[in-house]
Order: C-alpha cells, then sequence, then structure tokens
C-alpha cells in the first residue's frame, strides 16, 4: 500500500466523524491523482428530512466553483483569437454604454479588479425571496449603481462582474453560456453529472439544500433548487465531486484538453492579495483562487448556493484534487477538505522534525494498535500511515495541528514523539487486550479511553464521581 493509498482508506472514518461532529447533513468527496480517482464516497443524508442517503452519484450546486468554468472558457476564447483579455467588456455587452464600468477588461472582471458592485442592491435572490435577475435587470442595476470602486484600486469581489463574463462569452462565441460551456469544457471531458445551469429533468438526481441550525437549533429545512438566469457565469453550475476531480485534472500542468499550459500559468498566478484590516485573508489568480495548504501551492475555488458549501483543491504540480461537497449553509466543506489534505500530508511525510518510525520487521503488527478510542473528552483515533503509526483526533477544525507520531515499543506499548508540549509527548500509551488480542482500552496521560461502542456504553456512570 503506498501512502497515498493508506490515507484514503482512512479518509471515510474522518470524514463521517467531521459530519457528525458537525450535525451535518451530508457530505460528499472525491480524491484523484495522476494515478486516477483513488477515492469517491459519500456520508450522511442527501435529504435529512425524507433521511434519503447521499450517495456519490447525487448532483450539487456548486457556486462560485462556475467562475473557474467562465475563466476556462475565457481563455478558450483567447486562444482561438476570438477575445483579449485587455478588451473592454462594453464591446460584448453593448447594452453598458454611458456605464463606466463599460471600460472594465475582461482581465480586470476575471480578476475581481473592476470596482463593480458585489452582488447589486437588491441581492434577495440569495435568500430565493426574488428570482435571480436577468440580463437587462442586470445591466439596468449596472446603470444604476454598479460602480463602488475605482478599476484596479482593490479587489472586490463580485458576482455581478462575472455575470457580465457570461455575456461576453455568448456574445463572443455565438453561443449561449450553458450550450458553450458544454460543448467546450463538459463534454470534452465526458462530465456527464456537471452543467451550467440547474436542470429540472434531473431534479430528482439533486442532493437537497438544508438551512443552517440557526443558533443551535435541531431541524434543518430543505431550500428548493432555482435557476440563476444571468448570473450562470457566477454561480450557476451543478457536478459531483468525482466529476469536479477530472475537471480539476485538466488544470494540471502539460494537460490540453481545455486550455493550454500558458493560459493555465495566467488563471494561476497571483493577481491579487486579499486584506481584511490590515490581515490577509486570501489570494486570487485570474478565475480561481490561489492559495497553499503547508507546502503545496493550490488553486480552486468554494461555492457558496443556498443551501450547499462547497471546496476543490487543484495542485497543479503534484497532480492531485480534492473536491468536497456539502448540504447545508453551514456545511464546513472547507475545513473537511483541509482535513482530507492534513490525512494525505501526513501520511506522504512524517511531521516536521519527527523521524519517521515505520514499524520494526517482526515485531508487533502496526495494525493490532489502529482503532478508534473515545473518553468524556472527545475522540482520538490510532492510523496507520504507510507502514507508521500516528494518533489524531477526527473531529478538530485543525486535523494536522493535531497529529502525533508514534513508535512502537512493544505489543501493549505505543510511545508519542518526544518534543516540547503542552500534552503528554514523550509518554508512553498502554493498551490492554483481551485472550484473542483485541483492544479492551487504552491509557494516555494516565485517562484511560476505550473503543468508541465500549466508551458509549459507560459514558452515564462517568458523569458521577465514582468514589
Amino acid at each position: 500500500m503506498t501512502a497515498i493509498e493508506s490515507a484514503i482508506a482512512y479518509l471515510p472514518e474522518l470524514v463521517d466523524a467531521q459530519v457528525r461532529h458537525t450535525r451535518l447533513p451530508g457530505a460528499q468527496v472525491a480524491v484523484r491523482s495522476a494515478d486516477g480517482l483513488l477515492a469517491s464516497f459519500a456520508v450522511g443524508y442527501a435529504n435529512a428530512v425524507t433521511g434519503e442517503k447521499l450517495t456519490p452519484n447525487h448532483l450539487f450546486r456548486i457556486a462560485s466553483h462556475s467562475k473557474t468554468f467562465t475563466g476556462t472558457a475565457i481563455m478558450q476564447l483567447v486562444e482561438v483569437g476570438s477575445m483579449r483579455l485587455d478588451d473592454a467588456i462594453g464591446a460584448y455587452v453593448p447594452s453598458l454604454e454611458g456605464s463606466p464600468l463599460a471600460s472594465a477588461t475582461i482581465r480586470e472582471l476575471l480578476a475581481h479588479q473592476s470596482g463593480i458592485q458585489r452582488d447589486g442592491t437588491n441581492a434577495d435572490f440569495w435568500q430565493l425571496e426574488r428570482p435571480f435577475p436577468r440580463p437587462e435587470q442586470l445591466v439596468a442595476e449596472i446603470h444604476a449603481a454598479g460602480k463602488i470602486y475605482e478599476r484596479n484600486q482593490f479587489f472586490k469581489y463580485s458576482n455581478v462582474g462575472y455575470s457580465l463574463l457570461g455575456l461576453a462569452i455568448e456574445a463572443a462565441s455565438g453561443k449561449t453560456y450553458v450550450d458553450y460551456c458544454h460543448d467546450h469544457i463538459v463534454e470534452p471531458l465526458g462530465l456527464v453529472n456537471t452543467g451550467a445551469e440547474y436542470d429540472p429533468s434531473r431534479a430528482d438526481e439533486y442532493a437537497a439544500g438544508h438551512t443552517a441550525l440557526f443558533l443551535g437549533e435541531n431541524d434543518r429545512l430543505v431550500v428548493e433548487h432555482v435557476d440563476t438566469r444571468s448570473m450562470s457565469a457566477a454561480t450557476g453550475f451543478y457536478s459531483t465531486a468525482a466529476d469536479l476531480t477530472v475537471y480539476g485534472s485538466a488544470h494540471w500542468m502539460g494537460d490540453d484538453r481545455l486550455i493550454g499550459d500558458d493560459s493555465k500559468r495566467i488563471m494561476q498566478r497571483l493577481e491579487s492579495t486579499v486584506t481584511n484590516y490590515g490581515k490577509q485573508v486570501g489570494s486570487y489568480g485570474v478565475g480561481m483562487e490561489v492559495t497553499k495548504i503547508r507546502d503545496r501551492d493550490v488553486v480552486g475555488h468554494s461555492g457558496g448556493y443556498p443551501g450547499h458549501i462547497t471546496r476543490t483543491y487543484i495542485d497543479p504540480k503534484n497532480k492531485l484534487v480534492v473536491s468536497v461537497l456539502t448540504n447545508s449553509i453551514d456545511g464546513p466543506a472547507e475545513q473537511i477538505a483541509q482535513a482530507v489534505f492534513s490525512v494525505i500530508d501526513a501520511a506522504e511525510a512524517a511531521m516536521p522534525g519527527a523521524e519517521k518510525k515505520i514499524a520494526p520487521a517482526g515485531g508487533p503488527s502496526a495494525q493490532s494498535f489502529v482503532g478508534q478510542y473515545a473518553t468524556l473528552w472527545g475522540r482520538f483515533d490510532v492510523v496507520e500511515l504507510d507502514g507508521r503509526l500516528v494518533s489524531l483526533h477526527p473531529t478538530l477544525a485543525d486535523v494536522y495541528g493535531g497529529i502525533d507520531e508514534l513508535e512502537i515499543i512493544d505489543e501493549n506499548t505505543l510511545r508519542s514523539f518526544s518534543q516540547t508540549s503542552f500534552g503528554a509527548s514523550g509518554e508512553d500509551i498502554h493498551f490492554e487486550r483481551d485472550d484473542s488480542g483485541g483492544v479492551v482500552s487504552v491509557t494516555s496521560n494516565g485517562i484511560t479511553h476505550w473503543p468508541v461502542e465500549a466508551f458509549l456504553a459507560r459514558r452515564e456512570r462517568m458523569t458521577r464521581v465514582n468514589k
């Protein structure tokens, strides 16, 4: 088993713990490398009200992932000479004439540097109080109140700006935005579960969107899917996690199925550093978010649609794509995606400063220690990654920060890596076993942990003083 395969084997347990801990309806996850689709699974419910189980084939609204498709479409048109990045948007949307935003360039709109308003002055379509705008309504709003900043004054994220780019694609290609994306992106990649706008003929295939657990309430309501009309280029797409890993792989360097490497470099290079009150909160390229996960340079996008929160990361250099789709407004797609990378990164290399303690040949099996253990304080898992053992806490927001390297001392003892720590570093972890070798309990930091089912059976008695 390779390092990444050992990580993949643990991911369903990790994601299940994250979903249940956050009381999320469901999550769909896929991981792809140069070797192909490594993981595609779902946990939880497609519909928390009816109890329908979520599968890897349920469709999700992926919202602002749409911007990466729009950026790709534009780079295709640039490559064939139908458009230039420094053309003014007014050349493709004549109804903008008279607006100060008519002179904003395609590149500025792609990079959110045009100064245009984010969603408009009446954006209650985001909570289904009104339909998404038609093109004429969109342009009228821009004439009335579109300009917020000067061009290139600030990074200002804009769904309105990307909606204009969709109109420009239609003008340059002679096709509707939906048809262009289908013919030039979806069809060439064989994405049978992806499209640029809600498809009512497939209504039964969509995962239901859900409201958040507002202020701790226990029940979620189902949110209806709607057509995004003129804003499809900003937020209309649907897909699955598996399809998104195929699409993401087309943005690896050397892949020419959609665009060439020169175009990819434009999309993936840093264009804007995003700060709030002096603190960096993100960075953006041309149609893609650009960031780092530890030593990885990654690109991709998040998505927020009424009832769905999604995240896809692409590592173009190391040829890896991780996609996580969740079906509630408070869905922690970013957290789960980061947790997936945490396990993959921990599998591929020991934690910084630690030696790689492979289970010694002829000694106790690493698998004999693997399991899920719990106390009143929570759960920790012992996981085998690439022939060595680590402990981690699968419900943490930062899974990577809670990983400890473990060394096998004997058939009943592990030892955590020795280092400065607020925890029990350098101390032994003792395993008590039954006659068949199964783990009965684990003592770490002087506290007894039990396999999860055994812990749940005794949890109530642990709420009273045991003299």
